[in-house]
């Protein structure tokens, strides 16, 4: 079979013809997807713009960086300075006051006169009384001359010695009859015996019984001579008890004189006292504050006179609430600030009063305050304002005193600071939270706090040095929020 010439011919034509159709088609589907592409990217590009413009702007914030520094907090109050001895001098007795002639102001010296009471009646009642002690010194050496001699009485102690001795001897003499009548009745006995046997005669016994008669009448004489001993010793005690009973008689005058004199004692030692202080002496070196009685007139002895001071002793007194007081311990530094010079005065805290007072803020508000006391220091640049006299008694200070200080701690200001409830436990109400910029954002930082002063806080967790805090943040400003930083 013999192939038709132009038939390949023909086939070509007509593929070629396909192709161009495909490729029309191909065309035509391309435009139309980049049309369709096109649409889509307009749309999203139409999206973006609306997104963007109606987004809110960022919120322009102030920023500080957490830093390490030197840290001190400190309670401040108002306070002002006072004389730390105040000597107010009163009348120390009564009677007329010369006039005084001291002004206020005026200095004065230890032991100087600065006031007098007329002396005139004290004198006269110091002779009065001399004179009365002199009379009672004398009746009392009369009362003296009224007791019996010594000589009487030792003459009445020989009289019993005497007697004492004469009654021994009747006594001896008593005891010796006893025994002789004794013999004389054995004697007359035996004789009596003898007689009835015959032995002797009638006569020899008689003899015996005369002389037993004789011994008992004996007997009877001594007796009576121990008696009239015995009385004579009774009667010479019996006037020695008289003597000493005069002796001792004129004992109650001589207590009533003694009671006298003493009296009349004291009341010359008081006079004598009181005579020494009409002149009034002042007690220290320093100047008069306060005349309080400047004319002569009579006064009561209390009577306030005048007030004096050293100007040069001050101390400064402070009045903090009792929940400052208690952070506040002796030694503690103070700092004297706005009392008129251009420095800072140093002071040191000497005393914390043990009990408060109750005192009525300019609020009307009761407050429990305790007053700290507090002593100056000389200042390393030699501007202690003492030694120029600029302070003095009752003058208004501005006083911060350190409870706390640290070196080179990590801190932030505390117009960053926040409470906020902490994220392991909801109940606890003490949290501290801040924001910290990341990236053009606010992002929430939990932190733990130690230590505030004024104007900064200590923080123990949750920063990093260099990093950003937002300063006084809004109720704008959440967890992601977008930020400005101002310029600095």
């Amino acid at each position: 079979m013999i192939d038709d010439p132009l038939k390949p011919v023909q086939f070509n034509q007509e593929q070629e013809a396909q192709e161009a159709i495909a490729q029309t088609t191909y065309k035509k589907k391309n435009h139309h997807l980049f049309q369709r592409l096109s649409s889509v990217l307009g749309g999203l590009g139409i999206l973006t713009i609306l997104v963007l413009a109606f987004r809110p702007p960022p919120i322009v914030v102030e920023v500080a960086e957490v830093k390490r520094s030197d840290v001190q907090v400190t309670v401040d109050e108002e306070g002002e300075t006072r004389i730390r001895k105040r000597y107010v001098i009163y009348a120390p007795i009564e009677g007329r006051l010369a006039r005084i002639e001291l002004d206020e102001g005026d200095p004065v010296t230890k032991g100087q006169i600065i006031a007098q009471i007329d002396p005139l009646p004290l004198e006269s009642d110091i002779r009065e009384a001399q004179a009365r002690l002199s009379r009672w010194q004398a009746e009392k050496a009369g009362v003296e001359t009224q007791r019996p001699k010594k000589e009487a009485i030792a003459q009445a102690e020989a009289r019993i010695r005497a007697a004492i001795a004469k009654q021994k001897e009747a006594l001896a003499s008593i005891e010796r009859a006893k025994a002789e009548l004794d013999q004389a009745k054995r004697d007359r006995e035996r004789n009596q015996k003898l007689h009835s046997d015959g032995v002797i005669s009638r006569q020899a016994k008689e003899r015996t019984e005369l002389a037993e008669i004789t011994k008992i009448r004996a007997l009877e004489v001594e007796a009576r001579i121990a008696d009239s001993a015995r009385a004579e010793v009774n009667a010479a005690q019996e006037a020695l008890a008289v003597l000493r009973a005069e002796q001792q008689d004129p004992d109650y005058l001589l207590d009533v004189y003694d009671a006298r004199i003493a009296s009349v004692e004291a009341e010359l030692a008081k006079l004598t006292d009181d005579a020494k202080r009409t002149n009034i002496t002042s007690p220290i070196d320093g100047y008069v504050f306060r005349v309080k009685l400047e004319s002569s007139k009579y006064v009561e002895a209390g009577a306030e006179l005048l007030e004096l001071g050293n100007p040069q002793d001050l101390e400064i007194v402070v009045d903090l609430l009792s929940s400052d007081a208690v952070k506040v311990k002796p030694g503690a530094t103070m700092f004297l600030e706005h009392w008129g010079g251009g420095s800072t005065l140093e002071a040191k805290v000497r005393y914390v009063e043990p009990s408060a007072f109750t005192k009525v803020s300019a609020l009307g508000v009761e407050e429990q305050r305790v007053n700290v006391i507090a002593d100056f220091v000389d200042s390393e640049r030699g501007l202690n304002p003492l030694a120029r006299g600029e302070l003095r008694d009752r003058y208004r200070v501005e006083t911060k005193t350190v409870i706390w200080s640290g070196k080179e701690v990590l801190v932030i200001p505390v117009s960053a600071l926040f409470r906020c409830e902490p994220d392991n436990n909801p109940e606890v109400s003490d949290t501290w939270c801040t924001f910290v910029v990341e990236n053009n954002q606010a992002q929430k930082r939990q932190i733990k706090v130690s230590q505030r002063s004024n104007f900064e806080a200590v923080i123990n967790e949750g920063l990093q040095t260099q990093e950003k805090v937002i300063l006084h943040p809004t109720e704008q400003i959440k967890s992601g929020t977008r930020v400005t930083v101002t310029p600095p």
